[in-house]
């Protein structure tokens, strides 16, 4: 998805093209997320993590997971003065009406704690006596220009939630997701996976294959 809504500060005299070789930051203090920035970007790009450089990780205010994802761009771009990427990704739940959605993270409490927040999430869906596994993950990413605009797409792969989590691959909610959208479907779940594998499949690709057709 690339809009009018994502193309914020737009200046018709700036090329929206990046250039293999350019230093990038990555928008991430989570190590996994960081993995899987670079390894998306297909050694194109120099790239820095925000936690290299120390920077401040910022408020997440918005609702949308493309909102939080320019928010945090916007954020590195502008603190490093280099063109940053950033993700924002999560867990919808169709049983819990799309939750945790934007809240992914902070299910995971301030340690980062995923082991909590797949038992949390168990734990709500059996309070809802809904037997509907349906579960999607969502990823928006974000490229912005330091003081300039901002593109932004989004990417979703849809599967089943599993009990209990199942792989140590991965990172997050990955050990309970069983993706169910690509041929043939799969009965893995993406802490299972060959990370080459899920790579080439995931919410995450998905969206990486958009921004590529917008500005590589």
């Amino acid at each position: 998805m690339v809009g009018l809504a994502a193309m914020r500060g737009y200046d018709a005299h700036m090329s929206l093209f990046l250039e293999p070789g350019t230093r990038l930051v990555a928008a991430t203090h989570n190590p996994g997320k960081a993995r899987e920035l670079a390894a998306l970007l297909e050694d194109r790009f120099v790239v820095v993590s925000a936690a290299e450089l120390g920077l401040a990780e910022p408020e997440e205010p918005e609702s949308t997971f493309v909102g939080n994802a320019i928010v945090k761009a916007r954020a590195a771009a502008d603190a490093s003065g280099l063109i940053a990427l950033a993700d924002d990704s999560g867990l919808c739940v169709a049983a819990l009406d799309g939750a945790p959605g934007i809240y992914s993270a902070r299910w995971a409490g301030p340690d980062k704690d995923f082991a909590r927040a797949m038992a949390l999430v168990e734990s709500r869906v059996a309070d809802t006596e809904n037997d509907d596994p349906a579960a999607w993950f969502v990823c928006a990413l974000a490229v912005a220009w330091p003081k300039g605009p901002v593109v932004a797409v989004e990417g979703r792969i849809d599967g089943a939630l599993t009990f209990p989590p199942r792989g140590g691959r991965g990172f997050g909610y990955d050990p309970i997701f069983v993706p169910t959208s690509v041929p043939g479907g799969r009965r893995e779940t993406f802490g299972e996976m060959d990370p080459a594998a899920k790579d080439a499949i995931s919410h995450r690709a998905r969206a990486f294959a958009a921004l590529k057709a917008a500005l590589f």
